[in-house]
């Protein structure tokens, strides 16, 4: 049998088994195709079914099912995929079919069929549901089907018969998968439209219902772990995200029939980095000191690679009376030319992959603090004062690709203008600036801050620079191999460019110096609190000119012009290289002056006298008192003289010197 949808005609109809006597058990088979015309699909229901036999053992009566059937000539059935065998009592599940047509083969050895054997419904439905929306209609289910992302493509997703009311009784699911692979990574967006799946007898979802997988769930046995189940009139809510790559959506029509819902669905780039998303799904995030103070951010998908041809903006907003500071714990950014000696910074070596840093002000002006690439990590960097907040680009051309980075940040008091340790120089022609604690290690921000600051501004006279001369430099970290992401030296020369990044250690004989653009030069040092200190820095600056001519003292070597009084006062001031200004210097020795030695002694001699006389004074007049009360006076011990002696009896000191200054006690 032939059932044709045909315009104007019916869609849909019974169907029942063949009725005829087979007495000699001849095989018998009979086949009935359903086919639908452009635009619709075949449902097949079975309404009763028992077919004699006992699955698995379908020999002398069995069905066979083909629901994706692309011709409908019977002898094309067997190019066709096969659908299963059934006997016995339990039927066939719901059929839709993949294309256009169904076939059911029957097949019976029996010597009778009767018309009890099996029956069923057909019907023409539109397929709407799911070509509309690019989807494919899994084989061998009802309605189930898979959208496939094109690459952050969109689209529409339709309960089945929409906008019609859907059929009873269907389950149908939905896969909605995003890209995944090692140069893409994206999320489902949905977002429903319209909605309308009754609610059963007691108001809650038991009779219809649309669960929804954000992990995308696809074995049977993690159904009831759905993260939301949806039903009545309401949207709520409106809008979901999956977690990953993939969202799955369960249908399930009940007896109540509704107009079920349609959503639109959008396949973004799923990028893994915490914080405030642009709506728009670009890579794009926001962190608002009103929001959180302190958190984490890194590259997309870290530690997994980042995508090429990738451009990500992180903007950090702080509030008035605030700073925002970045601390950066790994770091690896594609780079095909470093620099072993003074790392991967700037324009120059960072040309394929790159992170800028920038200070952002309230005007909408935007100052450069560096680029890195490689595995020069960026220093600690903390936004000006003044400053909005901090902003950072990364971008990926279509080659290669690395890990990335993470880092942290963390909102801040303002700090002043020279930070903990810092000063002002001006209106001298030279000194040292150290490093706190020198020639100590420095140490780490207090507890709770997440850096420590210093900041030194110099300036001279106009038409003058200044040269610094590093004579003693042991930052930790290494441009070359790790950066500086504990502590960092950062100098402008030019106060209108891009910084300097210092950090490592100078050798004894190695040398480090640099001259200013201008007549004014800065240097921030700053230290995160991962830092575990070394000795730091000790830099000598000095005011200088650069010839040919001088109307002071010229550097041999370097051909700098210093001040006069700058020569052969210990100190190096022409530079590393060039100690032309101490050379030929006469040493004075200076004569001893022993005046303040003999005063001294003096004075000390004149105490003790003055002392011992008013010592021996005070016993004199308690011995003369007892002798005025009648008391006998008190003699010492004397030791025998042996005969023929003549020493003398000692006399007391005290004794002699009272008959010296007798007169003084008489007065």
């Amino acid at each position: 049998q032939t059932f044709v949808s045909r315009p104007g005609g019916p869609q849909n109809g019974s169907f029942y088994a063949p009725e005829f006597v087979n007495p000699w058990s001849h095989s018998r088979q009979c086949i009935y195709t359903f086919l639908a015309v452009p635009g619709q699909r075949v449902e097949v229901v079975f309404t009763s079914f028992a077919l004699r036999g006992t699955p698995p053992d379908c020999i002398h009566e069995y069905m066979d099912v083909y629901s994706e059937v692309s011709q409908p000539d019977p002898s094309e059935l067997i190019n066709s995929p096969f659908g299963g065998r059934y006997c016995g009592p339990i039927p066939p599940r719901r059929r839709i079919s993949l294309y256009r047509a169904i076939a059911l083969a029957f097949y019976t050895d029996k010597n009778i069929s009767t018309s009890d054997l099996f029956s069923g419904r057909y019907q023409f439905i539109n397929d709407y549901f799911i070509s509309k929306n690019d989807g494919e209609h899994i084989r061998g289910s009802e309605c189930d089907q898979k959208i496939l992302s094109k690459k952050e493509s969109t689209g529409f997703v339709f309960s089945p018969n929409y906008p019609f009311p859907y059929i009873p009784k269907l389950v149908c699911r939905y896969f909605i998968y995003g890209m995944q692979d090692a140069q893409h990574l994206e999320r489902v967006r949905l977002e429903f439209l319209r909605f309308e799946i009754p609610k059963g007898k007691k108001g809650d979802c038991s009779d219809g219902y649309l669960k929804i997988y954000l992990k995308g769930q696809e074995t049977t046995d993690s159904y009831d772990k759905f993260d939301y189940e949806m039903c009545g009139d309401e949207i709520k809510p409106s809008v979901v995200v999956s977690d990953g790559p993939r969202l799955v959506m369960v249908f399930s029509s009940g007896e109540l029939m509704g107009r079920g819902f349609k959503a639109n669905y959008t396949f973004e780039t799923e990028y893994r980095i915490p914080g405030t998303a642009a709506p728009d799904g670009t890579c794009t995030f926001t962190y608002r000191s009103t929001s959180r103070k302190r958190g984490e951010f890194n590259s997309p998908r870290y530690p997994s690679n980042y995508p090429s041809d990738t451009n990500c903006t992180y903007l950090f907003l702080a509030t008035p009376n605030e700073q925002v500071i970045l601390v950066f714990d790994n770091f690896k950014v594609r780079a095909d030319s470093t620099n072993s000696s003074i790392g991967s910074y700037g324009a120059i070596v960072c040309q394929e992959d790159w992170l800028e840093i920038f200070n952002v002000y309230r005007d909408g002006t935007e100052k450069l603090i560096g680029r890195y690439c490689g595995m020069s990590a960026p220093g600690p960097i903390e936004s000006n004062r003044g400053a909005l907040g901090l902003k950072l680009l990364l971008h990926a051309d279509s080659e290669g690709v690395y890990s990335g980075f993470k880092a942290r940040y963390n909102f801040e008091t303002a700090k002043p203008i020279f930070g903990e340790c810092g000063s002002n120089v001006s209106s001298t022609e030279y000194g040292v600036i150290t490093s706190p604690n020198f020639p100590d290690n420095y140490d780490g921000p207090s507890k709770g801050l997440s850096a420590k600051t210093c900041n030194w501004y110099i300036s001279v006279r106009p038409k003058y620079k200044i040269l610094l001369d590093f004579e003693r430099f042991a930052i930790e970290g290494d441009p070359g191999t790790r950066g500086c992401p504990a502590a960092v030296l950062r100098l402008w020369i030019n106060l209108s460019g891009t910084p300097i990044e210092l950090c490592g250690e100078k050798g004894s004989v190695e040398k480090l110096q640099y001259v200013s653009e201008s007549n004014a030069i800065r240097f921030s040092f700053i230290t995160a609190d991962k830092a575990v200190g070394s000795q730091g820095f000790r830099i000598i600056w000095t005011e200088i000119q650069e010839g040919p001519s001088c109307d002071e003292f010229q550097c041999s070597k370097t051909g700098y012009c210093i001040p006069n009084k700058l020569r052969c006062d210990l100190v190096k001031n022409c530079g590393a290289e060039d100690d032309s200004d101490e050379a030929d210097c006469k040493v004075e020795v200076p004569k001893e002056d022993h005046t303040r030695l003999i005063a001294g002694i003096v004075a000390a001699v004149i105490i003790v006298l003055t002392m011992l006389f008013f010592l021996c004074h005070r016993k004199r007049r308690r011995r003369r008192r007892g002798a005025n009360n009648g008391g006998g006076l008190h003699r010492p011990f004397q030791l025998p003289v042996p005969p023929g002696s003549s020493r003398r009896t000692p006399q007391h000191v005290c004794e002699e010197l009272g008959e010296r200054f007798a007169s003084v006690d008489s007065v």
